[in-house]
């Protein structure tokens, strides 16, 4: 797993960052890719990088600010083109249909993969056997999401060690033992599964918020994610400011992260009025309040390694 940033500023590009995007690459474990927002220009991103469109699965969209949606009929057009044929699910607001079928229509694009649109609320929205990934409500002029995405709880390593006090030798028959509940042996003895793997390996949580005030009854939702994704569009001392915007300061996105225990804070949608030693300012004073903390810059990758 895998977070790449695409675009980190907020509300217009600048010559360091461009408008809201990062995607989640799951190649080993899914093989695919979730975009999270579609900023304009992303696409253009996307040229830099390894990221291929026709890996693309779900896109999540938070809200309908231009920002953070006037690349979205352009990556849906060329990713027809660029061998897309799987089918595509975009989640967002209320209008995000609307959005893009006259996008699409107007601009006499026809899409060779199957598009499915589905407008939100919040619950879970999406649940197979590996994850599940739930719709958050924020506090924004328009109506706007985070999406928090829970990894199952994955099956325990093998213990050989066991396996071989019980004279099994090392073969096939320790995959298909791993594989099922209980497994017959050629000399009659029914092995249990949970009698020879260790405990289970807890599944990966990951918090991507869209644009949002500071609201610390978050912490409930976010807790003990692996990684938190927090818009931080002002420096502390503009709580007000941010207040009137519908945006959050970075104290306050260190302040959830830390009020709900998570591992590891990711600030993104900076303002372009932070440049050069101004973004190390703002780490450094998210950093005083909660330590492991960072903030994304374009083509920025933070890995998420799994839980042991």
């Amino acid at each position: 797993m895998e977070l790449f940033f695409l675009g980190t500023g907020s509300g217009v590009p600048s010559k360091e960052r461009n408008v809201s995007s990062l995607v989640l690459r799951m190649l080993e474990d899914r093989g695919t890719t979730w975009v999270f927002d579609c900023g304009e220009g992303t696409q253009h991103q996307i040229l830099n990088t390894p990221i291929r469109p026709r890996r693309i699965e779900m896109i999540f969209i938070t809200h309908l600010h231009g920002d953070h949606i006037y690349g979205l009929p352009g990556l849906l057009s060329s990713r027809s083109f660029q061998g897309g044929e799987t089918p595509v699910t975009v989640f967002g607001p209320r209008g995000l249909k609307e959005y893009i079928d006259i996008s699409l229509k107007l601009s006499g694009t026809h899409l060779r993969y199957p598009l499915h649109i589905k407008e939100v609320d919040e619950g879970i929205l999406f649940e197979d056997d590996n994850c599940s990934v739930e719709a958050v409500k924020l506090e924004h002029g328009l109506e706007s999401f985070g999406y928090i995405l829970k990894e199952k709880d994955q099956i325990g390593e093998l213990q050989p060690d066991k396996l071989q006090a019980l004279g099994i030798q090392p073969g096939p028959i320790y995959q298909k033992i791993k594989s099922q509940l209980e497994t017959k042996l050629e000399d009659g003895r029914v092995i249990q599964r949970d009698d020879v793997i260790g405990p289970p390996k807890k599944g990966r949580k990951i918090a991507i918020l869209g644009d949002t005030r500071y609201i610390p009854e978050l912490k409930h939702h976010v807790k003990e994610a692996d990684v938190l994704v927090h818009e931080a569009t002002f420096a502390s001392e503009e709580t007000e400011m941010a207040h009137d915007y519908y945006h959050s300061t970075v104290q306050q996105a260190a302040t959830l992260a830390k009020e709900a225990q998570v591992k590891q804070l990711v600030l993104n949608h900076i303002s372009s009025r932070y440049q050069g030693d101004a973004i190390e300012k703002l780490e450094a004073e998210a950093k005083e309040i909660f330590k492991n903390t960072v903030i994304a810059y374009d083509f920025y990758r933070h890995s998420i390694p799994r839980n042991n």
